[in-house]
């Protein structure tokens, strides 16, 4: 059984000679897949592409030339340049083919094959090689430091056949590394090959839980990363906090444009230039606006006090369109107070809020039904006679 520091998802529940069964396990994968087609038998089914998953959120596509039956936790023997290398199967079939269909760079590059299924030997170099990952990040790291290199060595991960290894770095500014690439082939005597990544993709190599409460998107399911700016955050009205926009990559979070487009189509019914609303007797500042209700918050003064007040977007424009021609209606907010009609009631909204609100409420008990007053004059007759 492999030891569960070298596993990446993986327990071996039997080893033959020639292959190795294994059991999936949830524990620690990196954009894991849920194959809701596991169930139902397809007859022309073909495992023409496998999807294979390698450390942490490294997935790749290939094609099953050998016609191999595949299942979702098998360990495969696949092509790499140069050697091979060790993975296990993510995905097979339908499954496998609407990833290629997300990723269209995949297309343009080819497709490596599968050599076979690992075996007992290929494991055993195989853990033999991950065990020589954390060592040599951190000794690459001493290597960095010497070189006053500004670079951090986020990850390292080795290939199969211990042949080749991917050194993750992160920095800011172009750095020029070929002595440590030098140092490095002498001391590792592999080839090595340096990727530089982003916060976000460390980030999602790293893992870790969200102020959702779930795990990260960048470790689940994100493989494109598309750049969040601080007008995603303005265009839905949030306020400009960078701790908590902020995800644990101390970046924008990637959360931020996934209802963006939908808060575009609502704002199209607001007036493109907001200003202020002048009247006969005031002017109304402009302070929000409420995208789903169609509404616009102006705060203004109605008998001398300031308050806020709420106008449907249709009524704004008008006010607009009266004052680009230099008329100044009445102000509409002191007609809205004296019919009664008040845009908003904060306190309603705090108490509909209340915590306790979906508390069971304690039933009052009910009163004894009082006993007339002749029957109590007859029993103290009773008790006298007696």
């Amino acid at each position: 059984m492999i030891d569960r520091e070298f596993e990446r998802g993986c327990l071996v529940t039997k080893v033959d000679e020639n292959s190795a069964n294994v059991s999936k396990s949830f524990c620690c994968n990196k954009l894991d897949v849920y194959d809701w087609l596991n169930d139902i038998e397809d007859p022309l089914a073909q495992n023409k592409y496998v999807e294979v998953r390698f450390k942490n959120t490294r997935k790749v596509i290939f094609e099953n030339t050998c016609n191999l039956q595949l299942n979702v936790g098998d360990i495969v023997a696949v092509e790499s340049s140069p050697g091979h290398d060790i993975g296990i199967v993510s995905a097979v079939g339908y499954i496998a083919e609407q990833h290629i269909n997300r990723q269209k760079s995949l297309k343009d590059q080819g497709f490596k094959k599968i050599y076979r299924k690992a075996r007992t030997h290929d494991i055993q170099k195989w853990r033999e090689a991950i065990s020589l990952e954390i060592p040599t990040m951190l000794r690459t790291r001493e290597l960095a430091n010497s070189l006053n290199l500004n670079m951090k060595i986020g990850d390292v991960e080795f290939q199969g056949d211990k042949t080749k290894a991917i050194f993750y770095y992160i920095a800011e500014d172009r750095v020029d590394f070929r002595e440590l690439i030098k140092k490095m082939a002498e001391e590792f005597r592999i080839r090595v090959e340096m990727k530089q990544i982003g916060a976000r993709q460390e980030a999602g190599k790293i893992g870790g839980i969200g102020p959702c409460g779930r795990e990260l998107c960048c470790t689940t399911w994100m493989y494109d990363f598309v750049s969040v700016s601080t007008n995603s955050a303005r265009l839905q009205e949030l306020s400009l906090n960078p701790q908590k926009l902020a995800g644990q990559c101390s970046k924008l979070k990637c959360c931020l444009n996934y209802e963006l487009e939908v808060y575009l189509d609502e704002r199209r019914n607001f007036p493109k230039n907001i200003v202020n609303l002048k009247f006969a007797k005031s002017e109304a500042i402009h302070v929000k606006n409420d995208i789903f209700k169609n509404l616009m918050y102006y705060e203004t003064k109605v008998n001398d006090i300031p308050v806020i007040r709420a106008l449907d977007v249709n009524k704004v424009k008008e006010i607009m369109d009266l004052n680009e021609k230099g008329i100044y209606p009445e102000n509409v907010f002191e007609e809205n107070k004296t019919n009664g009609k008040t845009s908003i009631s904060f306190k309603e909204e705090l108490n509909s809020d209340s915590l306790t609100r979906f508390d069971s409420k304690k039933l009052k008990k009910k009163n004894k039904k009082s006993k007339p007053k002749q029957y109590k004059i007859r029993k103290q007759n009773n008790e006298k006679n007696k």
